[in-house]
Parts: structure tokens; sequence; C-alpha cells
């Protein structure tokens, strides 16, 4: 391609949602320092949630006995600790600031690899549909469990419910990647359309669902709509872990291949990387995440579109880094949301979703104004 000279706007274009080496630049040591940077304001924001609520907690007078009480799996207060405090951080704040980083990294790198895998930055598990059709196959498990799948439920045990939310994601997922793409490209506009119709048609389903339920599976199923942390437990840490932990490990192996998937599919097979085994497993690594992230939080949007795009505006598009500062930054976003939900209307809770709506509604509207202007559309 040397001596070639693009039009100005299709530059613009490549260098935004390009290689890494088209990017301007060598961003490497930037992306190194927003990492580093990231795991400080991780650390210092969790912190901060253990601490803030309508109890103020002297966390750092906590802090040295929690890695031995967790690690014995011990539940009484060191001496010398309120007792209160204790029960408070370790039981109710401490399994929701852990299940909120999970969360929030799962979706996050869920929206990354999405975005690699399409090459595209509107690819969003929440607005594809992927999010609704996991809210689906957890709301069969609710209503259903204890009748028509019940001898499911007794052999899954605290995983069925993540599991069932794992494989509608999927289902979902694998739906939308046959209607979206033809001959090898994937179209955004049929992308963004066919979310819309599969996230309505699930949406449906479970409302179906909604209205076959009784009180009890009601209110469990009440907190899918917009998304919530309220009840987290080590139980549902438990549940979901495992799951995010096998993708968050995972995905960095899929760096190469998402940054040569952006040079299209032909040239990235040219140049020794597996396509269709790549789109694979990234497909089942999406829909394990989003499952397993819905069945413990509901449906919590924006979260997959904004992180990936803030990072990518500012760090490149280089997967090797892109796919950490992601998950870190997912969690600090998350976590954010969720002790300003939980205090600013206190002792009432707002739903996490109206928070991340009301951030990434007008992000995404950004997004596609700026692609617009990119296009020419």
């Amino acid at each position: 391609m040397t001596g070639i000279i693009l039009p100005e706007r299709s530059a613009r274009r490549f260098a935004w949602f390009g290689r890494p080496e088209a990017s301007s630049g060598n961003r490497e040591p930037l992306a190194r320092a927003a990492i580093a940077l990231l795991v400080v304001l991780a650390l210092v924001t969790m912190l901060g949630s253990l601490a803030i609520g309508p109890i103020a907690i002297p966390v750092l007078e906590l802090l040295p006995h929690m890695p031995g009480r967790v690690l014995a799996a011990s539940a009484g207060a060191p001496e010398g600790v309120s007792v209160r405090d204790w029960i408070v951080v370790m039981e109710i704040r401490l399994p929701r600031v852990v299940l909120g980083a999970l969360v929030g990294a799962a979706l996050a790198v869920a929206g990354a690899v999405m975005q690699g895998l399409f090459r595209n930055p509107l690819a969003d598990p929440g607005i594809v549909g992927v999010s609704a059709g996991a809210g689906l196959g957890a709301a069969l498990f609710i209503v259903l469990g204890n009748a028509v799948l019940a001898p499911v439920v007794a052999v899954l045990g605290i995983y069925a419910v993540p599991v069932a939310a794992f494989v509608g994601g999927l289902i979902t997922t694998l739906l939308l990647y046959r209607i979206g793409t033809r001959g090898g490209i994937t179209s955004v506009a049929t992308l963004l359309l066919a979310g819309i119709a599969l996230g309505a048609l699930t949406g449906a389903m479970t409302g179906l669902l909604v209205y076959a339920s009784d009180d009890q599976q009601l209110r469990d199923l009440q907190f899918w709509g917009l998304g919530s942390l309220a009840g987290s437990n080590w139980e549902k840490v438990a549940s979901a872990a495992p799951i995010i932990g096998v993708m968050l490990v995972s995905v960095p192996f899929l760096a190469r291949g998402l940054n040569g998937l952006t040079l299209g599919e032909a040239a990235a097979a040219h140049i020794g990387i597996r396509v269709q085994r790549l789109k694979n497993i990234s497909i089942l690594l999406v829909a394990a995440a989003t499952g397993a992230s819905v069945a413990v939080s509901g449906g919590i949007g924006f979260v997959g579109i904004v992180v990936p795009h803030l990072l990518r505006l500012t760090i490149g598009p280089d997967h090797k880094y892109l796919l950490p500062a992601s998950a870190l930054l997912g969690a600090i976003l998350l976590i954010g949301a969720d002790t300003l939900a939980r205090t600013i209307v206190a002792p009432a809770e707002l739903p996490i979703g109206i928070i991340t709506a009301f951030a990434g509604a007008p992000f995404f509207l950004w997004i596609l104004l700026r692609k617009r202007g990119l296009t020419g559309l």
C-alpha cells in the first residue's frame, strides 16, 4: 500500500477504527501508563464504595484484617474492630463491590470483543439484543425452574440461572451474527436492526413469563428491566465469578486475531489468523460473560459501548491494551454507578441502568453523529 494516498475522510475513519499501527504516533507508552492509572483508580473506587453509605465505615482500619479473614472463610470480627462495621463491609458491601467489578469488566470486555469482531464501534451486547436473550434464558429458569425445569436446576444448583442466561445469550448472538453477516461481510445496519428485532422478540417472551409468574417470581424478575446489584451476596459471586473469570483470562489471547480482523477477514486469513475459530471463540466468550452478568445483575446497558470507545480514542485500537484497559474501566464505571445509585436517593436505591442510560445514551448518539461525519452518510 506504499504510495497510496487516502482521501482525508477515509484516512480519518481508518485511523479511528483501523490497525494499531495506523493510529497517529506510538501509543504503547500511553497505553501502559493508562492501564497503571486504571489499576490505581480501580483500587480507590473499590475502597471508596466500601466506605460510602448510610453508615460511614473506616475501611482503612479494617483493610489489614480482610485478606486473612476472607481466605480463612472466617465471619467473626477481628479483635478491636466494630462487629457492626465488619458485618456491613464483609457481608453487604464487599460482595456487592466484587460483583460490580466482575459485571462491569465482563460487559466492557464483551463490548470490546464484539466491536473488534464486527469491526464497528456500535456493537454492544445490550444494544444488539444479546442481553435481552440472556435475560430470557434466566427468566425461563426463574419462572419454570421449580416445575418444568426442576431436574436441571437440581443438577446445576446455584449455576442454573447463569447457565440458562449464557445459553440465551449464545443463541441470540449466533442468530445475530448469522443475520448480520453475508458473504463474510457484516452489515452494521442489518446488525442493529436485527438486534432491535431480536431484543423486541425476547422482550415479548420475557413479558409472557412475567405475566405467568407468581408474586415471588415477579419480585425476582423485576430487577431485570434496569439492572441492580441490590441483594448481592457471596453465593451470587460464586455463581458468576468462574464464568466471567474464564472469559477475562481468555480474551487477551484473542488480541492478535482481533487486531488482524481490522484488515478484513480475507487479509486476516492471509496472515495466518484462523478467522472462523476466532469468531467461534469470541462469540462463545461474549455469550458466557453477558449471560453470567445478566443472571446476577439484570440488564445494565451502555457499559459495553461507552468504555471501549473512550479507550480506543485515548490509547488506540490495539486490543493488546484495549482489552485489559476495558476490564479495568468497566469495573470502575459500574462500581461508581452502583455507589451513586445507592446513595443519591438514600435510603432508597436507583437501578444502575438508569444511571448508565443517562450517561450512555447521549454518548451513543454522539458516536452515531461522529460516525455519520466520518462516512458522509
